[in-house]
């Protein structure tokens, strides 16, 4: 340290040597230049201020930290050859302008410190912190008095750049990344590392943030630590006369500045060895959403000393029981197939039972955790028979066959001479007799295809597949492509070459049938069958097939590129089994803490998925070589937060006039429809130490929308539901439009069902007129696993008053209003009847509200025109016309006499609603008023001439 400090005492003496050399040659510079210069200014003396100032173009600069002054090399001088004159000769002062980054001028300035010989000082304007920036850059700029004292005519110089660097001061001490610091160490052993303390100091300069040395400040203990922060042992530990060992260490940086807390080191001493698995969790949680957990974050092998050349172990989970034998997609078959990018043109084989795909309705079905529909065949009378119009479209010898297939019933398990291959009999499971000629069967652990490309010439050619996939009671994705003579057999998105191809020779041609077997044809099939489904054309790429297989959830390695040296790791296609291999222990430790679960679904299946461990050890003495037990657990996926899919935005009427939903393109039922999917949660709240439920807004897939006319079917000779085709098309998704129901099917965004929604009009035919229609609206994902609100509408349709004309129209608007819940039911998704098109009026209460309207415009109208008849007659007995004048003219009225009166007393409306009639009679009363049971509604003519509507 002392070396140190003579050193740094050292440079400063001859930075501040060197500084005063710059000093001299700048002024000696200055002098010769003055005298150059000087025959020149005299001169020209007459003309003031010909000349620029000149500064250097670079100067480096040195602050120290917590400081203002800079030190520039060389120091700053600004030179202008009109001096020694007055003003034009002199400097006035400098210009700091941003640097080359943009920033600097706002933290530096410069001033002159003699105007004459142009002296001037950088300085900053608050002191600067190296640990913030330790390099600044900025240009500056100097420019002479000019002409006078006012500065006229000032010249400025070019612009210099220049560099300040931050000096650093030692004003932090070492804080440790650790307070308190844990190992544990087996007995009657030395060590060269127990464990490694670490400091770090936040200067900015190597000189003051590295750590020079460590110290333990707990005396009388076995232990020693180096410069490193690495603490060993000094003598054998034991773990009878003291288990844990408790001390303090402190460091030092390199400036001698302590740190500011001292570290706790606690070694616990462990007694004799026990070789296996340490730290071995038999139960993993793990929460949907979370994306990838480690299953052994603290799981070590302890070898006791044995000296092990190679390890390897098996990690096995266990998803058989997950659907189709692991969590994937629960999304319909047809979804996945969009969502991988398959081509399209499918025929599903197995589709779910309706009334245009019935061929599947007797086959019995089970349910599943994805949702899918999972067929059963029992070998004998369980058989699906396709229809001719559906085999028709799959000729030719190019096609794509793919299906989900496990061997036995939903609870048998084969027996071990099924296992083995010993099954004698051959089960089919799909035959194809038309003129391309087809089969793919099983015979144990044997898969065949029987192609004979045209029964008419061809020869039969059979591939055959040895696998266990077939055989061993579990679920499996096959995907068979064929372009004869080329077939390509996909077993869980892995490639399998046919094992043997025969040639059968020369068999009797079969009648050629447009027929298609599924579960039976020579032998019947028993097993589970899914998602079969044939595209004839050209055959799906590799990718695709990967991608309809793939399991959404396994095992995988955290980081590939922490993996040590001499590390091997393998998972298999469905990522059920990693491996790990290695000959180094602590390598191998740290590469099973990085082995982890994965599930990318939002909406994991939860359950149990059983764990196994199983380790083998190769030694140098075999004899004496550890044998390690097999470690099982389980990991438990928990209960996702279920989405909720809220459907808003559309008010429980829609009004339209008739004639709109007449029109060609009809009226849109959910203009402003709103999706919306959130997923609620608990949170703890501080407060009150409860739990409340959160509700987050999430983006999410929908799978299908239904659209459903209430009551009665639709009736497709005078209404029908239109949808724009284009915006389906365009988004590819598939629609069924039928008079019970529209439904609009296939995974897209929440924003795409939107928009197709949106798109749903209402169109009516002419003349088909009525009072409501209601129509119900939901949507679902994952396969019909969520499903929202329901959303009813009912549309009432607005007529025009020009059917008010009629009287017998008037009759039935009259009897709806009077006798409410007698025609409740014949309003409601019925037509009245009516031989006049466009005779139903709206709500009686509007007819009502307008006879009433009319009949006080006739009030006020028949007042003024009696108070001009009075007016003329008085006039009238000075001249004699007292007749002429007492008439009024009616031109631009109309009256009409309202029907609803005398249909009233036809009907023998009840005392009741006759008062209330002569009450709203009684408001406006009128002496020229002819009955007192007859009301009239005056109708005025417009400028145009046209009657108004209402």
């Amino acid at each position: 340290m002392a070396l140190s400090l003579k050193r740094d005492k050292f440079d400063q003496i001859q930075n501040q040597q060197h500084f005063a050399l710059l000093t001299l040659f700048s002024q000696t510079r200055q002098q010769n230049l003055f005298q150059s210069d000087f025959l020149e200014n005299s001169l020209c003396r007459q003309q003031t201020n010909k000349h620029k100032p000149w500064i250097e173009t670079e100067y480096q600069g040195i602050v120290m930290e917590n400081d203002n002054t800079v030190l520039l090399n060389p120091p700053l001088f600004a030179l202008d050859k009109d001096a020694p004159l007055h003003y034009a000769g002199e400097i006035c002062g400098f210009r700091v302008h941003n640097g080359p980054s943009g920033s600097g001028s706002v933290q530096f300035e410069a001033v002159v410190l003699d105007r004459s010989t142009g002296e001037g000082l950088v300085r900053s304007k608050e002191p600067l912190d190296c640990e913030s920036q330790r390099e600044h850059s900025f240009t500056i700029q100097a420019y002479d008095c000019g002409e006078g004292p006012d500065g006229v005519n000032s010249k400025k110089s070019h612009k210099a750049t220049v560099h300040v660097r931050v000096n650093d001061v030692n004003e932090f001490s070492p804080v440790f990344v650790e307070r308190r610091y844990e190992a544990s160490v087996p007995e009657g052993r030395l060590f060269d590392r127990i464990v490694r303390v670490e400091a770090l100091d936040a200067d900015c300069s190597p000189q003051y943030s590295q750590i020079c040395f460590y110290d333990i400040i707990t005396p009388n203990v076995p232990f020693a630590i180096d410069n490193d922060g690495n603490i060993k042992n000094t003598e054998p530990l034991d773990s009878k006369r003291q288990r844990v060992h408790t001390f303090w260490v402190t460091a030092f940086d390199c400036g001698k500045n302590r740190a500011q807390a001292d570290a706790q080191v606690v070694i616990t001493v462990k007694p004799s060895c026990k070789p296996g698995w340490i730290g071995w969790t038999k139960r993993v949680e793990y929460t949907p959403g979370s994306g990838s957990i480690p299953l052994f974050p603290s799981l070590h092998l302890e070898t006791c000393e044995e000296t092990v050349w190679n390890i390897q172990a098996t990690v096995e989970l266990q998803t058989g029981h997950i659907g189709k034998g692991c969590d994937r997609d629960s999304y319909s078959d047809r979804s996945v197939r969009r969502l991988c990018g398959a081509v399209r043109g499918e025929v599903d084989l197995l589709p779910p039972p309706s009334p245009a795909a019935n061929w599947t309705s007797a086959l019995p079905t089970l349910p599943s955790s994805d949702s899918s529909l999972v067929f059963s065949f029992n070998g004998s009378n369980h058989v699906a028979v396709v229809p001719d119009s559906v085999v028709t479209a799959l000729s030719g010898d190019h096609f794509t066959l793919q299906l989900w297939m496990r061997r036995g019933g939903a609870n048998i398990q084969p027996s071990t001479t099924q296992t083995r291959g010993n099954r004698k009999e051959e089960e089919t499971i799909v035959c194809n007799d038309s003129f391309s000629h087809y089969s793919l069967s099983v015979h144990g652990c044997r898969l065949s295809l029987f192609y004979w490309p045209d029964v008419s010439a061809a020869r039969p050619v059979k591939f055959l597949w040895k696998l266990e996939q077939v055989c061993d009671s579990e679920w499996h994705h096959l995907s068979l492509s064929v372009q004869f003579p080329s077939v390509t057999l996909y077993v869980d998105g892995v490639t399998f070459d046919p094992a043997l191809i025969h040639d059968n020779g020369a068999i009797p041609n079969p009648a050629p049938r447009q027929r298609m077997f599924i579960g039976a044809c020579w032998g019947g099939y028993h097993g589970l069958l899914s998602g079969v489904t044939v595209r004839p054309g050209s055959v799906e790429p590799h990718s695709v097939v990967e991608c309809l297989y793939a399991c959404r959830e396994g095992l995988d390695f955290g980081d590939l590129e922490t993996l040590g040296s001499g590390m091997k790791v393998h998972v298999n296609p469905s990522q059920s089994v990693l491996v790990l291999e290695g000959d180094d222990i602590e390598s191998f430790n740290r590469a099973v803490q990085q082995v982890t679960y994965r599930n990318s679904l939002r909406f994991a299946t939860p359950g149990v998925r059983p764990l196994k461990l199983t380790t083998s050890l190769r030694c140098f003495n075999e004899e004496s070589c550890l044998s390690l037990k097999q470690l099982e657990g389980y990991l438990v996926v928990l209960q996702p937060d279920a989405p909720q899919i809220s459907l808003s935005g559309v008010g429980p009427h829609l009004a339209r006039p008739a004639p709109e939903f007449e029109g060609p393109r009809g009226v849109p039922l959910f203009p402003e429809l709103r999706i919306v999917c959130s997923l609620s949660h608990a949170v703890n709240t501080a407060a009150q130490g409860m739990e409340a439920l959160m509700s987050d807004a999430v983006a999410h897939t929908l799978d299908g929308c239904e659209v459903q006319p209430l009551g009665e079917e639709l009736n497709p000779e005078r209404e029908e539901l239109l949808v724009d085709m284009d915006v389906v098309r365009e988004r590819g998704l598939e629609i069924i439009n039928t008079t019970a129901y529209i439904a609009i099917t296939g995974a897209e965004s929440i924003s795409v069902y939107e928009d197709v929604l949106r798109s749903v009009r209402y169109r009516l035919a002419k003349g088909s007129a009525r009072f409501e229609r209601r129509f119900r609206l939901s949507c679902s994902e994952m396969n019909g696993r969520y499903t929202s609100n329901e959303l009813t509408l009912e549309v009432n349709f607005l007529h025009s008053l020009d059917s008010l004309y009629h009287p017998s129209h008037l009759l039935a608007s009259q009897q709806q209003f009077l006798h409410p819940s007698h025609h409740a039911g014949e309003l409601s998704g019925h037509t009245l009847p009516n031989p006049h098109r466009n005779s139903v009026v709206p709500g009686a209460a509007t007819v009502i509200i307008m006879v009433c309207v009319g009949f006080l415009v006739v009030m006020v109208i028949l007042g003024v025109f009696r108070i001009r008849s009075i007016h003329r007659r008085g006039e009238g007995a000075r001249g004699g016309a007292k007749e002429g004048s007492s008439q009024w003219d009616d031109s631009a009225l109309t009256i009409i006499v309202n029907p609803m009166e005398s249909y009233e007393s036809r009907m023998g409306i009840s005392a009741d609603t006759e008062g209330e009639v002569e009450e709203d009679e009684e408001v406006a009363e009128s002496p020229d008023d002819a009955s007192d049971d007859q009301r009239i509604i005056i109708k005025k003519e417009g400028r145009d001439g046209n009657a108004r509507r209402y």
